[in-house]
Order: structure tokens, then C-alpha cells, then sequence
């Protein structure tokens, strides 16, 4: 008989951005953490050297995608984007393994997509209808459609946080699912949203890990205790000397806040 996992809910929160230059060295990391992390960001960087042979690479791994492009251009455009977007997990897709065997994906559908709500509301709105349309149409589920406020490397200011409600009010209004946004701001989304608006925050950092180029950060102790739902990870894991023992580190952080809400 198996033993429980001793971090089954902090697995569900926790997202480690796969923010590295080459698919050799997103295959390093997803191997180094296959037995600890199920949900995997891939950003700009990483989208842009190796396209979508990357996320249906995690998929046929078995692992969660949260895709963050920040979608943001004319309506038309950025429906299409997400339509394509979806489509990267339809089960038709088959990932070749280094021996150039078909395997079939084990996850079908991007678990979260990311918009800029600087698009405005139609973009926001016009996307959400299109990712639901095609996920309906292949038979996959519709990723979680969180939308950008204001970037965590901008330093905190007296309109921040008026600027985060906005953007969130706006993003609820167009039917996403949640926002991406900072600790700060976590508690007064909660508040102002209701717990099923979904919040999502990067720049977290444990305690004593160096900040780099954020600016408003957080530990994964406090941003969850503020009401995070989701919490992203990139460099203290990435770059630690033993990424698996960092990443369970940072669960460990957050399953005590689980436990404690009992």
C-alpha cells in the first residue's frame, strides 16, 4: 500500500516556471522535479526557442501546463491566439519520445493561459468564448483564463493596488477566471472578489532567497495566509544546487498554511 502524500495540496499550488533557454534545459528540469512539481509555467522565453513541442512535451509527461504568453493585441487576434492555444492539448497531438516513438499525452488541455487586461474588455471577453468554443469542440477541458493587472518588477506605489482592483473587476466582468497579481493585493481580491476568483502570484521568494529583479515579493507562507491561490516559483527552485530538495522545501512551506486552515 502506498503512502499518502504528505504534500497533496501544496502540489496543487504550486507552478515552477520553466523560465530557461533551450528544450534540452526544460527536460533537465522537468526530470529533475518529476517526482515533485505537477504544474509547469512556460513563458515567453522558453515558448519563443521551442515552441509547442515544450508543452505537449509536459503534457505527454503527465503534467499540468499553465501557459503565460500575456495574449495581448486586437480581439480577433487574441481569440485566435487562445483558440491555438487550447488546441496544443488535443488528444489528436502525439509527443515523440528521444526515440522517436509516438506516446500519447496522459493530460489533455492546458491547464491555465494567461491575457493582458490592458486589451480591454471585448479582447478579454472575445477570448474566453473562443477558448471555451474550442474546448468544447475537441473534447478537452478549458484552461483557466487569468489576466495580467500590474507586473510584479514594478515597484509597489500608492495607485498599485487601485489599478489591480480595476484590472480584476474589468477581467471578472469579461468571465475570467481569476488575475495574476502580487501578495499584496491577494487579501483585497479575496475580499472585493469572492474565493472562487482565482488569484495567482509570482514573485515568490522563501525566506532569505535573493529577490532579483522583483520588486514586490512575497514568502509562499504569506501569500497563501493573503488569499493566493496559485503560487509560482522560478529561480530559488531553478537555481538552487539541488532543485528537488528546494521544491519540496517550498511545499513543505505551504502545506504547514493547509494544514494550519483546518
Amino acid at each position: 500500500m502506498s503512502r499518502p502524500d504528505p504534500y497533496a495540496r501544496a502540489r496543487e499550488a504550486l507552478i515552477v516556471a520553466l523560465d530557461v533557454p533551450s528544450f534540452e534545459d526544460a527536460r533537465r528540469v522537468i526530470d529533475q522535479l518529476e517526482e515533485d512539481v505537477r504544474i509547469f509555467k512556460v513563458g515567453s522565453q522558453l515558448f519563443t526557442a521551442c515552441g509547442p513541442v515544450v508543452v505537449r512535451y509536459l503534457l505527454a509527461r503527465g503534467k499540468q501546463v499553465f501557459l503565460d504568453l500575456k495574449f495581448h493585441d486586437i480581439p480577433n487576434t487574441v481569440a485566435g491566439a487562445v483558440r491555438a492555444a487550447v488546441g496544443l492539448g488535443e488528444p489528436g497531438h502525439q509527443q515523440m519520445d528521444e526515440r522517436q516513438n509516438a506516446v500519447e499525452f496522459t493530460q489533455k488541455g492546458l491547464f491555465m493561459c494567461t491575457l493582458h487586461t490592458l486589451g480591454g474588455e471585448e479582447m478579454l471577453r472575445r477570448a474566453v468564448e473562443a477558448a471555451t468554443q474550442e474546448a468544447r469542440r475537441l473534447g478537452v477541458r478549458r484552461p483557466l483564463l487569468v489576466g495580467i493587472t500590474v507586473l510584479t518588477s514594478q515597484k509597489a506605489g500608492d495607485n498599485i493596488p487601485q489599478l489591480v482592483l480595476q484590472r480584476a473587476v474589468l477581467a471578472r466582468r469579461a468571465g475570467l477566471d481569476g488575475v495574476v497579481a502580487s501578495t499584496g493585493e491577494a487579501a483585497m481580491l479575496r475580499r472585493e472578489l469572492g474565493e472562487d476568483f482565482v488569484v495567482v502570484t509570482p514573485g515568490i521568494r522563501p525566506r532569505g532567497a535573493a529577490l532579483g529583479d522583483q520588486k514586490r515579493v512575497s514568502t509562499p507562507r504569506d501569500a497563501l495566509r493573503e488569499g493566493s491561490r496559485f503560487l509560482v516559483v522560478g529561480r530559488p527552485i531553478l537555481q538552487a544546487a539541488d532543485p528537488s530538495r528546494a521544491a519540496r522545501d517550498v511545499l513543505a512551506e505551504m502545506q504547514e498554511v493547509f494544514e494550519d486552515s483546518r
